[in-house]
């Protein structure tokens, strides 16, 4: 019999078809690069744990990499076996149906021997449901093999602590106790396991719809291949935006309700009704008046601003918070009063906290007056403010530029739709409907802000990246960031009825 790892068994919870394909088609997965940065965050977390779990050193790590797995089940046995008081990182076990391996076990000795601790480590901000059926496995999977294990806890991230530098990470992690979470679930981790099992002996794949577990709790590299010979409603139900009354999520839930058309109107908002009525029309919707009027209440000189920015799951500067967004670069174009148009921009990518140096020539690239036009102003006008918290002596001038931000998507969702949006006013999907010259899939390398955090990341932080490398991702950061701003710019003039275009001086 095929004994399951911890991970197949995940799989299988988020979907029986996608634990089928791993075990029997793995090369037909699709690994992100989101994924990959989780895994990279994972391996930072897990290394920082163990020295908060055995500040003496005295723990023993088993590298299942480098001694295989039968090497490291026998000498996780005979070190659960032996008579140490020393803490276990990556401990194995497993009774011929399930293996797991545990990020710590913590020795606990009472009158009757020794029992363990298990701690299972997340880089997650929060301990989510997912979470508890992963530490039932795993609780399952040692006490089957078995490991005496008295309490079971999760230590996730605490994303309100700050870190104090000089790498004292100390706080960074909280812990949960989920020793009830995991006995109330104990009986359904054997049912999961017999499912999984008779999953994996099926010489073919269960037929299972593509749906919400495709991306629940995470995304599938299966995706692709499950979509395959599909057949696709014409007008997904999916296109329409902001499905939040109960009313509506419930029709969208019932079978065969796929298409636009199958949704009555009497249950969609005026937005909602807009996505449908022009999509299935095939029109146009654009209130030009409206729009030009929305724009005309702003003067020049007029700004069109754009920031990228990095979220670390373990912080590296000082004074920054886990998963805070520290912004590295930003794109300002500028149109005078007399139509010029000029470009800025700020990249930094020599490792060392950018905040303060963009925060200082972000305040020289934007004046003192003029509108500052983003593009779903929520985003920039967060940055500023925690930018102005972090330097008093720039919080006056950071303020003024917040109070200065007009959120172009607003004018675009209240007075514009192309049935080529599909539901969505990104700007990436409002862009090719304006000005289709403009195209970020010729951008080379990165093309949206996932991957300009990835390319930061690659050229600023990791000490493998060589010098040429991370000057082809300079290049490519100032190309897509640039290109975010003056797609503001092209979508300004259209929305303002301007029909000569603005070049760049």
């Amino acid at each position: 019999m095929r004994t399951l790892s911890k991970s197949k068994l995940m799989a299988f919870r988020q979907c029986p078809k996608r634990l089928w394909l791993e075990i029997h088609r793995p090369e037909l997965a699709t690994v992100s690069a989101g994924a990959q940065a989780r895994f990279a965050e994972g391996h930072t977390v897990g290394a920082i744990a163990r020295s908060f779990y055995d500040p003496e050193g005295t723990g023993v790590l088993i590298d299942p990499v480098a001694q295989g797995h039968a090497g490291a089940m026998q000498r996780s046995q005979e070190l659960l076996q032996a008579k140490t008081v020393a803490p276990l990182f990556e401990a194995g076990f497993s009774d011929g149906r399930v293996m797991a391996y545990a990020d710590v076990l913590l020795p606990v000795p009472t009158k009757r021997g020794r029992k363990w601790r298990m701690v299972e480590v997340k880089s997650s901000a929060q301990v989510k449901d997912y979470h508890r059926e992963d530490v039932a496995v795993q609780a399952y999977a040692a006490r089957a093999a078995g490991v005496d294990i008295e309490s079971v806890a999760l230590a996730h991230i605490d994303s309100s602590w700050t870190y104090p530098g000089g790498g004292d990470y100390r706080g960074l992690l909280v812990e949960e106790d989920l020793t009830t979470d995991v006995a109330a679930l104990a009986p359904e981790v054997p049912v999961w396991v017999d499912e999984a099992h008779k999953i994996a002996q099926r010489r073919t794949a269960p037929k299972i719809a593509t749906g919400a577990q495709c991306t629940t709790p995470f995304d599938c590299g299966f995706i692709d291949h499950c979509q395959q010979g599909q057949v696709a409603a014409e007008f997904p139900v999916a296109w329409l935006p902001r499905v939040q009354t109960k009313a509506l999520r419930s029709h969208l839930d019932e079978p065969g309700v796929q298409d636009l058309r199958d949704v009555p109107n009497d249950l969609l908002n005026e937005r909602q009704l807009r996505v449908k009525v022009h999509t299935l029309s095939g029109q146009v919707f654009f209130d030009a008046t409206r729009a030009a009027a929305e724009l005309a209440q702003h003067s020049r000189p007029a700004y069109f601003l754009d920031f990228e920015t990095v979220q670390l799951a373990v912080p590296i500067w000082k004074g920054t918070r886990p998963y805070q967004q520290i912004p590295f670069q930003f794109s300002v174009h500028r149109i005078s009063r007399t139509g010029q148009l000029t470009h800025g921009e700020f990249l930094q990518l020599d490792g060392s906290d950018p905040s303060r140096s963009f925060a200082e020539a972000l305040i020289a690239a934007c004046g003192r007056k003029g509108p500052v036009f983003v593009y779903n102003a929520g985003f920039e006008s967060s940055r500023i403010k925690e930018l102005a918290q972090r330097f008093p002596r720039l919080r006056a001038e950071l303020l003024l530029i917040q109070g200065r931000l007009v959120d172009l998507m607003r004018v675009a969702e209240a007075c514009y739709y192309h049935p080529d949006q599909q539901g969505s006013w990104s700007i990436k999907k409002v862009l090719p409907t304006i000005a289709p010259d403009l195209d970020y899939g010729a951008l080379s390398g990165v093309q949206d802000g996932t991957m300009a955090m990835q390319a930061f990341v690659e050229a600023a932080i990791d000490p493998h990246t060589t010098a040429e490398r991370r000057s082809a991702i300079d290049a490519e950061l100032r190309a897509y960031c640039r290109l975010d701003t003056l797609a503001m710019v092209r979508i300004w003039q259209y929305f303002s009825g301007h029909s000569k275009p603005i070049e760049v001086t």
